[in-house]
This record gives C-alpha cells, structure tokens and sequence, in this order.
C-alpha cells in the first residue's frame, strides 16, 4: 500500500497545484453562488405569499425539493464535464509526456496504479461537492429543516460521481491524446444518462424493469427521495469495479507491450 499512498499523494498534490482545479473551483462557485441564491431568494417569496402558495406543487414548499435538489443536480452536471477534465492528465496525459513508461518499468501492480489514480480522482470530486455543501450548511442559519434526506442525495451524487471516475479514468487509459481521452470521457458519461432514460421510450413491461434495475437513474431517484438500499450501493460499486477493471487490463496490457 505504500505504492498507492505515494502515487496518490503525487497525483493529489498535483490536482490541488493546477491552473484546471482552481479554474474549475472558481466556475463551480460563481454558479453555486447564483443558482442557490436565487434558489432560495424564490423559495423564501413562495413561503410569504400565501396566494402563492395555494397554487404550488407540494415538493416546490419543500426545500429538499425546491432549492437543495436543484443545486446539487448542478453538481451533477458539473461531473460529467470536469471529470474526464480531470482523468485526462492521470494516464492519457503521462502517456503523452513518456512519463508513463516510468510506471511501467517499476515494482508497481497495474491495479496498484488504476487504485491510486482513482482515489486522487474522486477525492477532488469529494472537495468540489463540499463546496456545494457550504452553501447548504449556511441556509440552516435561516430556515429550519431536516438535514438527512440532503446528505443521502448528496451521497448519490458523489456515487454517481465515483461512476464517472471510473468510466473517465478508463477513457484516458485508452489513449495518449488527453483531448480524445476528454472527449472519450463525456461520451461514456452523457452515455450513462441516455441509457436510463431508454426506460421512458419502451411500453414493454420485462425490457422496462431490466432497464430501470441497471440505471443509475432509477437508484440515484430513490436515494433523492429519501430511500436508501444496499441494492443501490452494490449498483454503484459494481460500475465502479467493472470500468476500473477495465482500465487494469488496459494497463496491463501496455505493460507487456512494452516488455
């Protein structure tokens, strides 16, 4: 493990020296700051107008619903673009460099590589939904509510995130043009989406529920509702195992290409 640590450590510290984090930090902020905002800037009107009110949906009165799932949803956009961003220079980029050959050549397992690139990778995504989190953390200071069923979406999100990773980092192991590896990257991400909404297109009741079953759609919904299953955990760690697997025999392969 002391392999991982220091290879983690290394792709850590260069995630947190780049130009590309602070640029996103910087862009993932100003949205925050004007999309919560006016989240609950309408969200505080719709509670003193009471005429308002009579009109309104149920979940539009509640601010898990209202404000916090909107936000967060915008966290979710903001993975499927500054992931691959991010997963480009972890393998893509070294290769390009030669830098990778070093890696290669050193008492190192392939799936030791994949573990800490990845770790790196999902802790800057870990920092940039704690980010999102303050401005929620703050919002207790003016309204009273229960703060669980935030935290679970929160936690889907991140899985969701987690997903992403895995499916980026197997997109920058499959070439050295961290371009094509970015690009490789969104793809396989909007993929993700495009494919749980297949359910919504077909009246086929068997093809409908094996669908929903493998969409990250359906087990994120339930998580944002307030619903948490192993089932959904198994689901997500799956994926995560199935790409990062994946990208080891990528890795694996290059390594006795270059033997």
């Amino acid at each position: 493990m002391r392999s991982v640590w220091i290879i983690f450590k290394k792709e850590f510290l260069g995630f947190f020296s780049s130009p590309l984090f602070f640029l996103m930090a910087f862009v993932a902020t100003v949205l925050f700051s004007i999309t919560f905002s006016m989240g609950i800037q309408n969200f505080a009107t719709l509670l003193s107008n009471g005429m308002y009110q009579m009109g309104a949906n149920p979940q539009q009165l509640n601010i898990h619903y209202a404000v916090f799932l909107q936000h967060l949803s915008l966290v979710n956009l903001l993975f499927i673009f500054f992931t691959p961003a991010l997963a480009m220079r972890l393998l893509a980029e070294e290769k390009k460099n030669r830098s990778f050959d070093l890696l290669m050549t050193s008492p190192i397992t392939s799936w030791q590589i994949v573990l800490s690139k990845y770790l790196s990778l999902i802790t800057v995504l870990f920092a940039i939904e704690i980010l999102a989190f303050i401005y929620i953390f703050f919002a207790q200071q003016m309204f009273q509510f229960d703060l669980l069923p935030t935290i679970l979406t929160g936690t889907g999100i991140f899985l969701v995130g987690a997903v992403y990773a895995s499916m980026s980092l197997f997109a920058s192991s499959l070439t050295d043009n961290p371009m094509v590896a970015f690009i490789i990257g969104i793809v396989l991400n909007l993929g993700l989406w495009i494919f749980g909404g297949l359910a919504d297109f077909t009246d086929h009741v068997a093809y409908k529920k094996i669908i929903e079953q493998i969409s990250v759609n359906q087990h994120l919904q339930l998580m944002i509702d307030g619903i948490f299953k192993t089932s959904s955990i198994v689901f997500f760690i799956s994926i995560i195992f199935f790409f990062c697997f994946l990208c080891e025999r990528v890795i694996e392969s290059s390594r006795w290409r270059s033997t």
